[in-house]
């Protein structure tokens, strides 16, 4: 990372705040610039400082998680967006995808997996933990057919693009592959033109709703 991130966290519970700030302040690449109670204020600050990254829950009085990631992304899409919450549902899951939340983990992880989803989101990937993962690979329709327009992509592309959608990064998919980490650079940006995907967070929400990671 080329400097440090400023990070707002957006939580009802200040005890949570708190805990998270506690963890935070020993991370050098990261700085917790603002916080806020509720959608509405957060909206505020964001408006006001734009913070690099926005750790959100989803429930909380008047505007949700989800409503608030929906205006950051259509708002300033530069900023990330992590969510943090206790909900491992399949339904609010894909409302986040949707949304196009950067990173989802659950309230229950540990700090080490926090870390590494602010370095992922950081460094312009996505982070969803195993669990989510797990939770929407299994609501999947295993009888869904994939789109005609995944057809359009070579059997290479669509090795890589299994691949991103079960986060792997771009150096683990060129060792995976046998191939140049350039190469699997070209490969991506060819798969979002293709499906006229514009972040790797849609990719993700693709892939799982098309049946591709199974």
């Amino acid at each position: 990372m080329d400097s440090i991130k400023k990070i707002l966290i957006v939580d009802d519970h200040q005890m949570f705040i708190d805990g998270l700030k506690s963890i935070l302040l020993k991370q050098k690449d990261f700085n917790v610039c603002a916080e806020a109670l509720d959608g509405e204020s957060a909206l505020a600050i964001i408006r006001n400082s734009k913070p690099d990254i926005v750790i959100t829950d989803i429930s909380m009085p008047g505007m949700s998680g989800i409503d608030l990631t929906r205006i950051i992304k259509s708002e300033s899409p530069e900023i990330k967006v992590i969510v943090v919450s206790m909900h491992n549902d399949s339904n609010v899951i894909s409302d986040i995808l949707m949304a196009e939340a950067e990173g989802y983990i659950l309230k229950n992880t540990g700090k080490n997996e926090l870390i590494e989803a602010l370095t992922k989101v950081s460094n312009n990937g996505t982070y969803y933990s195993n669990a989510v993962i797990s939770t929407m690979i299994k609501h999947v329709k295993k009888d869904k057919e994939i789109h005609e327009e995944v057809k359009i992509l070579t059997e290479r592309e669509f090795e890589v693009l299994k691949l991103i959608a079960e986060e792997y990064s771009s150096e683990q998919i060129a060792d995976k592959l046998f191939i140049s980490k350039r190469t699997v650079d070209s490969h991506r940006a060819n798969i979002l033109s293709k499906l006229n995907i514009k972040t790797l967070a849609g990719l993700i929400k693709y892939a799982i709703h098309n049946n591709i990671i199974v």
